[in-house]
């Protein structure tokens, strides 16, 4: 692979590595639905002020959200709609994969 290739695939990862955590899926999720301020994510996500802040950082620095400052508070929205597309890939993938599995099942079931 060269160089160039393999730059490309390094920024895909950085961009999936930053949705691979279950708080960061949901905040993606959640301001899919629209904006939301920080203290209004950490109050649906229950955790500390700070391990909020460094989940949407993350997410801000891979490009997939924005951030607005106002007055004392921080809101954020999507950046890349698409990143609601890679959720519902995955909605799907589940969804077929529990078909699949309750099919093998039935077949199980039905030999006995």
């Amino acid at each position: 692979m060269n160089i160039n290739l393999k730059s490309k695939y390094d920024a895909r990862v950085k961009i999936i590595k930053a949705m691979a955590h279950s708080t960061r899926l949901f905040i993606v999720d959640e301001l899919s639905k629209g904006e939301r301020c920080v203290c209004e994510l950490q109050e649906m996500i229950g955790d500390d002020f700070s391990t909020v802040s460094k989940h949407l950082t993350i997410l801000k620095n891979a490009g997939l959200v924005l951030s607005n400052k106002r007055g004392n508070q921080v809101f954020y929205k999507i950046d890349a709609t698409c990143a609601c597309k890679i959720i519902c890939c995955a909605d799907n993938i589940i969804k077929n994969k529990l078909k699949s599995e309750t099919k093998i099942a039935g077949l199980k079931t039905s030999i006995r």
